[in-house]
């Protein structure tokens, strides 16, 4: 039996070989590619994204402004930072999605943090999100992108099964303690 604290998850892969045209955005949205001077707006829109969902939980990092700016600042200066593979979305009310790549040894490409704020899921962005990302690999000469989500996240988990990714691996990550406010 798993310790109720440990979460299961995937590490899912698929090759890059037969993408997918890219995907048409609904009215009003479009993608922003990658730039320096962007990465504070990433760091917003991952806040956003995931400060009340399991994967804030899970990584405490995704919960906490600060936090996210120090993530994306540490994904940015990373010797396989990939800019090609790095996306915002934006919507009639601003940004609402983003996506950042990494290129590991034997040309892999490793998807980071694709979310889509709340208010704008279900609309198909994460799927153009991921082929933004998906082709930016292709471009940058990897032969496979590899991603690792939570398997309670179900809608993340078909997003990526519906765009050829399988699984891989599984593992279990602990949930981080609880901190305690100052005086507790």
């Amino acid at each position: 039996m798993i310790d109720p604290s440990h979460f299961k998850r995937y590490r899912l892969e698929r090759p890059l070989t037969g993408l997918p045209e890219p995907l048409a955005l609904p009215i009003g949205y479009w993608p922003v590619p990658w730039h320096d001077r962007l990465l504070d707006l990433h760091a917003d829109v991952k806040f956003h994204c995931f400060r009340g969902d399991l994967d804030g939980q899970l990584f405490p990092n995704l919960a906490d402004r600060f936090g996210c700016r120090q993530l994306m600042a540490a994904i940015q200066s990373r010797a396989g930072f990939c800019p090609q593979a790095t996306w915002l979305l934006a919507g009639p009310d601003g940004y609402c999605g983003t996506v950042q790549g990494i290129l590991e040894p034997e040309q892999t490409g490793a998807i980071q943090n694709l979310g889509i704020v709340p208010e704008h899921r279900g609309r198909g962005l994460g799927s153009a999100l991921l082929m933004l990302a998906l082709r930016g690999f292709a471009r940058c000469g990897a032969r496979r992108c590899a991603l690792e989500v939570t398997a309670a996240n179900h809608a993340a988990v078909e997003l990526y099964k519906r765009w050829g990714f399988r699984r891989t691996r599984v593992f279990y990550r602990k949930l981080p303690p609880v901190s305690q406010p100052v005086g507790i």
